[in-house]
């Protein structure tokens, strides 16, 4: 491909179910569970790639073909055109998915997400409803 986008046919591809600790070995999991995030997006893994300086390709349109419901991918550059690795501390496939599992957790909008959530459901316990709400007796 000349002078356009590169070509990412052969870069390695990474599912978040790769990485998911929800999801087990038989439903693609590729890493232990004590390494494993919970619930990656793609999103969050190309943000990851980005931070670890590797040349990465969300792809939506995609879907897992074990579970055809999880739909994206991310395909990342592990090695250039002349053989050379593009990050030096990530030689392979498996150290990949382990640096990126290791990032998603501390993602900018992953810990965003989290606080309002858990602040959120303290207040919906003090509206003043009490009881179970059913039909009053005569």
């Amino acid at each position: 491909m000349e002078g356009g986008a590169p070509d990412v046919s052969r870069w390695v591809v990474i599912y978040p179910i790769y990485i998911n600790s929800k999801k087990t070995v038989a439903e693609g999991r590729r890493i232990a569970i004590s390494n494993a995030c919970e619930n990656p997006t793609c999103l969050e893994i190309a943000d990851c790639c980005s931070f670890l300086k590797l040349p990465c390709a969300i792809e939506l349109d995609k879907a897992y073909s074990r579970d055809f419901m999880q739909v994206g991918r991310v395909r990342v550059q592990l090695k250039r055109l002349d053989g050379s690795l593009s990050n030096p501390a990530i030689p392979s496939r498996k150290v990949l998915l382990l640096k990126v599992a290791e990032l998603v957790p501390k993602h900018h909008g992953r810990t965003k997400k989290q606080e309002p959530s858990a602040s959120g459901s303290g207040s919906n316990a003090a509206t003043g409803k009490s009881g179970k709400g059913g039909r009053k007796k005569k």
